[in-house]
């Protein structure tokens, strides 16, 4: 067996907070006194298998790697890095872990998995993929769960300059926590915000979104505030999303720029995506909620177009500098887990390549237009996102048969949670009419 590594500490820890990403990319774990760090280390820390198949409630059921038959079983979570202090909670340091089951092998329900194996297929052609991530959530007042502010002001420096007490600290701290964050700005609606993370190897990428969002919500319940990721909170204002700008390296070169412009290689990825990005929509979009976002004219598409520098579309393309150049896919929630997202895209992209695939011309103006489908129109339910997902052998073997049915089963679940219920707008129409 590998001897395990004992990760540093900062001076003055007295409490290091790992976790893991779970099925819908939520950070669990647990906190560990310093004193018992060397053994979490070396021999790791027992947790349900259960904790990979929770839904975002923390409602457990029968599924087909862990249920009541085996009792629901452990694994062990070990440290990925040396834990970084928390700037807000002295003595506090946080780290990233991962999974092992107790046969010491990986969990194969670990959402982790699906991306490592994408990548490690990368790797053996010869690239390394480069993913930047673009997150958008709402700071809402955490009893009346609605904005903290009013108005819409998009890009405004005034109104970033009176939200600086909240933003401020999520650049500057989690920027301290080797999270690299570049800018953030007001968004398209009131108490919205965007934080662009600097591109990275796809891996770093995807884990410091676990990690991001987690961090956001503790920063932000220092404020007194709550901050959600959730899609569409209010369905009369602008969704979450979570755009990802992907790039393929080789030898330290971008492989997607030949002199500025969108190389043929890229050109095979981009229809590679745009090939698969009906039929993986589950990986982006999990919830009857992130599937609100999915209207015409609100910068979430519903065509599995292209175009340049074109925000009404499913991909767009950015040119520029060499090492600027980049293909951002724009359908997903920021409530999705980024290891599923990133897994299911890659696959596709790499297809595109190794099939040499050609993208349809490119959406010229009007992404939402009639006859502007390009590769074809994206799921806009649940249940059709679903579906596809169920019938698609591309995403079976992209997330394995038991991480696909658990996402499905939770998919399944969601559905027929919300169809079960009636919403204050029925009774609002209905209770007094009829």
């Amino acid at each position: 067996m590998i001897e395990k590594p004992i990760f540093p500490l900062p001076a003055g820890t007295h409490t290091i907070a790992m976790g893991i990403g779970d099925l819908n990319g939520i950070m669990r774990g647990k906190r560990f006194p310093a004193s018992h760090w060397p053994t979490v280390c070396k021999s790791g820390n027992a947790v349900s298998i259960a904790m990979l198949a929770l839904d975002m409630t923390c409602d457990v059921w029968d599924t087909p790697y862990v249920n009541f038959t085996n009792g629901f079983p452990d694994m062990h979570l070990f440290p990925l890095h040396a834990p970084v202090a928390v700037p807000w909670e002295p003595g506090v340091a946080f780290c990233l872990g991962y999974a092992v089951g107790m046969d010491h092998k990986p969990v194969p329900i670990d959402p982790r998995g699906a991306l490592l194996r994408q990548l490690e297929r990368a790797s053996a052609l010869g690239f390394e993929i480069k993913v930047g991530a673009e997150l958008e959530f709402y700071l809402v007042d955490p009893v009346t769960k609605l904005p903290v502010e009013k108005g819409i002001q998009v890009y405004s420096l005034a109104r970033a300059a009176q939200n600086e007490y909240v933003l401020g600290p999520i650049r500057q701290l989690i920027n301290q926590m080797d999270i690299p964050i570049e800018q953030s700005n007001p968004e398209y609606a009131a108490g919205q915000a965007e934080v662009n993370i600097r591109y990275a190897d796809a891996l770093s990428s995807a884990d410091n979104v676990i990690k991001f969002r987690n961090l956001v919500k503790e920063l932000a319940q220092t404020k007194g505030l709550l901050a959600t990721f959730m899609a569409k909170p209010f369905i009369d204002q602008s969704g979450n999303g979570f755009h990802a700008h992907y790039s393929l390296w080789k030898d330290g070169q971008n492989a997607f720029a030949d002199h500025g412009r969108l190389s043929r290689l890229g050109l095979a990825f981009l229809a590679g995506l745009q090939r698969r990005m009906a039929e993986i929509t589950l990986a982006g979009s999990t919830t009857p909620n992130a599937m609100r976002r999915r209207l015409p004219y609100t910068f979430c598409p519903t065509n599995a177009n292209w175009g340049f520098d074109n925000r009404t579309v499913g991909l767009r393309v950015l040119e520029g500098s060499e090492s600027a150049v980049r293909i951002e896919k724009r359908d997903a929630a920021a409530d999705c887990n980024p290891y599923y997202l990133m897994a299911a895209d890659i696959a596709a992209g790499l297809d595109g390549i190794e099939q040499a695939l050609e993208p349809t011309p490119p959406c010229i103006g009007d992404g939402y237009a009639p006859g502007a489908e390009g590769a074809g129109p994206l799921p806009t339910s649940l249940a059709q996102a679903a579906s596809l997902a169920e019938d698609s052998a591309f995403l079976r073997d992209v997330l394995g048969d038991e991480r696909l049915a658990i996402l499905i089963q939770q998919a399944r679940r969601e559905i027929g949670f919300i169809a079960t219920q009636v919403t204050p707008v029925e009774i609002d129409r209905y209770l007094g009419n009829f």
